[in-house]
């Protein structure tokens, strides 16, 4: 494969070098409340306003498609007649990631869960169904698109043998999944690279296969970052993407149905929120040939027959049945409302004592919203986190 061409933008320089500002130490940390307590409190608190200035005193009935495309444009910049993040997008993850693995896990993505089966092996599994839904196998070379801390790469690589570069935009992210791969004795296996996944520093026709585990809800154009993965696939190579989509049954003209959009775009760090027709139509924009499209979230059975036992959403909302072991209970306290109170004030408490920086209950309440509109969005099925499209780029 062709070495990356390693484009560091001034901007994602700057990006970088704020990075290390804000996290200090902490990239090397367990992650969680240790990497929190390693941060720079005057930092956060830039990053803290930069980012929720698009939301802050913002209501559903006051949304107009201007400012829509405003909070988008601010998200990304015209350059060269390509895409790039402003670091807004990049204040997100500095924000968001050691909540995320505190609250979650390594591997930032939803599931289905098959009876009997604890919340790690599910996430495993749900990994491994793409992987073998794009026949990703030993000696192929794969990119994952927004790969967050690594936890998907280092299981699909040890799933399929393949070898897999993990590309993201926050470099404390590719820091700690570096990180973790050496933990793992993995790094052999798996490189990651800082990069905007809207302009991909790397050739055309670079990798056999490419992925996008719940990461390209993030670009503010799909067409956009599908035609740019296009571009660095090998002709005949394949494609797989877990795509968060709003549904045929949202309506945006229904003020509750916005209402529950917009608290997922603010919390998960979103600039805006398509429905699976125009998911299904960027895609065969960008050039793909569509073989394999499914709403996992609203499918029963997968085809070979596993039944789902509980909804995706469980580990948020609190209904106790579905944990199988001790750890899936402790996850749902993390994550469903009451924990996330008792979790908030906690936060408080260490705001106070100066032990995590100023802003941090406020991100906490920030995705705490965003996984109640979740939780109200998967029962009203007006919220998919796991439309499965799987594309081949053409030999021509």
């Amino acid at each position: 494969m062709s070495k990356s061409k390693e484009l560091i933008t001034a901007d994602m320089a700057k990006m970088s070098a704020f990075d290390n500002a804000l996290h200090r130490n902490s990239k090397k940390a367990q992650g969680g409340l240790r990497s929190m307590r390693n941060k720079n409190s005057a930092a956060q608190n830039i990053a803290v306003e930069e980012y929720f200035q698009h939301w802050d005193d913002k209501k559903a009935e006051d949304e107009t498609d201007e400012i829509r495309q405003a909070r988008t444009a601010d998200y990304a910049t015209i350059s060269r007649q390509l895409t790039i993040f402003h670091p807004s997008a990049n204040r997100y993850y500095n924000l968001a990631t050691d909540l995320y693995e505190y609250g979650w896990c390594e591997s930032f993505h939803f599931c289905r869960f098959a009876y009997g089966e604890a919340f790690s092996k599910a996430i495993a599994r749900h990994e491994h169904y793409l992987a073998h839904s794009m026949g990703l196998k030993r000696g192929m070379r794969a990119l994952d698109v927004g790969c967050g801390v690594g936890g998907p790469a280092r299981e699909i690589v040890k799933f399929a043998g393949c070898h897999v570069t993990g590309l993201n935009l926050n470099d404390y992210q590719v820091q700690r999944a570096r990180s973790y791969a050496a933990k793992e004795g993995l790094s052999h296996k798996l490189d990651f690279v800082q990069g905007d996944f809207m302009h991909i520093p790397f050739p055309d026709n670079s990798f056999d296969a490419i992925y996008a585990i719940e990461a390209t809800v993030h670009a503010p154009s799909l067409e956009g970052v599908y035609s740019e993965i296009r571009r660095v696939l090998k002709p005949g190579g394949t494609f797989g993407v877990y795509e968060w989509l709003m549904t045929d049954a949202y309506d945006n003209e229904d003020l509750e149905h916005r209402r529950i959009r917009l608290d997922i775009e603010q919390g998960d760090g979103i600039p805006q929120m398509f429905k699976v027709a125009d998911g299904l139509a960027a895609i065969k924009a960008a050039g793909f040939e569509l073989e394999l499209h499914q709403d996992l979230a609203a499918a029963d059975e997968d085809d070979e027959g596993i039944q789902s036992a509980a909804p995706w959403y469980w580990p948020l909302g609190s209904d106790l049945r579905h944990a199988q072991t001790l750890g899936d209970v402790l996850t749902m306290l993390r994550m469903n409302r009451w924990g996330r109170i008792i979790s908030h004030n906690f936060l408080s408490i260490l705001e106070a004592a100066w032990v995590v920086p100023a802003g941090t209950r406020k991100t906490a309440e920030s995705l705490g919203k965003a996984a109640d509109a979740l939780v109200e969005g998967g029962k009203r099925k007006l919220f998919t986190p796991m439309y499965l499209m799987v594309a081949k780029k053409p030999m021509s």
